[in-house]
């Protein structure tokens, strides 16, 4: 049984909680249930708690503070939220916390079941992983993972301790040269991100199949390096054809494919640990050679050439020019001249370098034509995390392929758009003659419109009459110059437009609630 404690302060909701939840239905036992945050610290410090369900707004300390202090004195318990509160802040801090849920009030009995049976299969999960890991220590017929693992890295190791290993271990007795074969599952972290339950489920049958058909083959020496990483000792003649009977072993219980890297013969212990990273190498090589294969360290090798930055532009510059006129065809073409161009340098470093390179000319080019990169994309800034977390290059060109074929069809339908065109004319007008003392009448006579038409279609498409988008426009760009130390505050007020100073301070504290000192002081401290 999980033990459950409920933590709120509204007496009727705490009761309701411990009644009508079927908590033994669930697999659970209530072990406590108290009105606010201080006695549930203490219930927590004396007992095993597995779930906790807190209310958020309490005296004296809110759930979101007792859940911090919940997490570091055990940081594997659940928790959800319930609450009245729906701000965004509130729920923010709960992601934060990886809460599981947070359940608003009135609150419906299933919602919280649903979060409860969710966090149930969670810890059961948890539960078969432990007692997988612990049968898989148990299990290695040979050596420890932690053994062969200081074999492998030879940190520190003396030739002593190698050779005391190798006797106890039975290393002295196998069958040298040795390769060491390291095979490696799949686009685990970035098709399943945020999943952790499958992603666990998934690592869980690689290495329980993996065991399994290691065992059918013999007495072959392998440890596991990480939860979708393992490593193998194997013999030169044979190594190809083991690794590969392997594969077709497993890969039919998997979801995704299976790559494995092979480093050079060893012919002595003392070389096992080079073997062993020329194998890291290898399975690495996906980046260029493709995922699902077997890839042997000689074939990753090579030195690695240099790039030609006057061709990077000019292939850059194309394929821009190719986005802007929407030639999605174009645009495939030139990505595939432009990662065909580094793929013969067999450098993730370089990889990695390309794809920062592209995003940061994007967004020079975006900035030039007044969009923003991220908020076409309807995305972050941290989201592009992901581009380093793709295994090959094929992965991270289909990533870009999708992104600029997005950019391209939105720029495409922004231009083609009569009324946003409209719209963005009338802005760009408006930064360019900012200083100047203009008038709706200067607009209407320069767009061939009469003043109240052009009032008209300016509040009918953008949302504001003429004179609130020209002062929002302005204190815009105030406050980009009064972020600039070396500019007086009265000459920011004559570059948007502003000849009385006191008007332009007073119309600035309306819009921000600062005067424009106050907010300079704030904003450069």
């Amino acid at each position: 049984m999980y033990k459950v404690l409920l933590v709120d302060d509204e007496e009727l909701d705490l009761e309701g909680m411990k009644r009508f939840i079927p908590w033994s239905d669930l697999g659970m036992e209530v072990k406590g249930s108290v009105n606010n945050a201080l006695s549930a610290c203490e219930i927590i410090e004396k007992e095993t708690i597995d779930i906790l369900v807190s209310d958020v707004n309490m005296p004296y300390m809110s759930g979101l503070e007792l859940a911090r202090i919940a997490l570091e004195r055990k940081p594997n318990i659940r928790i959800i939220f319930v609450s009245g509160y729906q701000e965004f802040s509130y729920v923010q801090q709960a992601l934060s916390l990886k809460a599981y849920n947070y359940v608003l009030k009135p609150m419906n009995d299933r919602e919280l079941i649903s979060s409860l049976l969710k966090v149930k299969r969670d810890l059961d999960e948890e539960i078969k992983q432990r007692e997988v890991e612990l049968a898989y220590r148990e299990m290695i017929p040979i050596v420890k993972s932690d053994i062969l693992i200081r074999l492998l890295e030879r940190e520190e190791e003396s030739e002593e301790s190698i050779s005391h290993m190798m006797k106890s271990y039975g290393f002295d007795q196998m069958t040298w040269p040795i390769r060491v074969a390291v095979i490696e599952l799949d686009n685990l972290h970035w098709r399943q991100a945020g999943d952790f339950t499958s992603q666990r489920k998934m690592s869980r049958i690689f290495l329980q199949k993996m065991h399994e058909s290691i065992k059918g083959l013999g007495m072959i020496p392998y440890c596991k390096l990480t939860s979708e990483r393992i490593a193998l000792l194997l013999e030169d003649a044979s190594v190809s054809q083991t690794v590969s009977t392997l594969i077709e072993r497993v890969q039919p219980h998997l979801a995704t494919s299976i790559t494995a890297g092979i480093g050079e013969s060893a012919h002595a212990m003392d070389q096992l640990h080079m073997s062993y990273r020329q194998a890291v190498e290898a399975v690495e090589g996906k980046m260029f050679l493709g995922k699902g294969n077997v890839i042997k360290y000689e074939d990753v090798s090579a030195e690695p050439g240099m790039l030609d930055a006057r061709m990077l532009e000019e292939r850059m510059t194309t394929l821009l020019k190719a986005m802007e006129e929407y030639e999605l065809v174009q645009i495939c073409d030139e990505l595939e001249k432009l990662f065909g161009t580094i793929t013969s340098l067999r450098s993730r470093f370089t990889v990695h370098n390309m794809s920062n390179y592209i995003i940061w000319k994007l967004d020079q080019y975006l900035s030039s034509k007044n969009e923003d990169l991220f908020e076409l994309l309807g995305m972050e800034i941290h989201h592009l995390d992901i581009l380093m977390k793709f295994e090959t290059i094929s992965d991270i060109r289909s990533w870009f392929r999708q992104r600029m074929f997005e950019i391209s069809e939105r720029l495409y339908e922004k231009t083609n758009s009569k009324d946003s065109k409209f719209i963005r004319n009338v802005v760009s007008l408006m930064k360019e003659r900012m200083s100047e003392n203009i008038t709706i009448k200067d607009f209407a006579e320069h767009f061939s419109f009469s003043p109240s038409h052009i009032g008209f279609l300016i509040k009918e498409k953008s949302g504001n009459t003429f004179n609130e988008l020209l002062v929002q426009l302005r204190m815009e760009k105030a406050c980009e110059l009064l972020r600039q130390p070396g500019v007086k505050i009265y000459e920011v007020a004559d570059q948007v437009g502003y000849r009385y100073l006191p008007y332009f301070s007073r119309q600035f504290k309306e819009k921000f609630g600062l005067t424009p000192l106050e907010y300079r002081k704030r904003e450069t401290e």
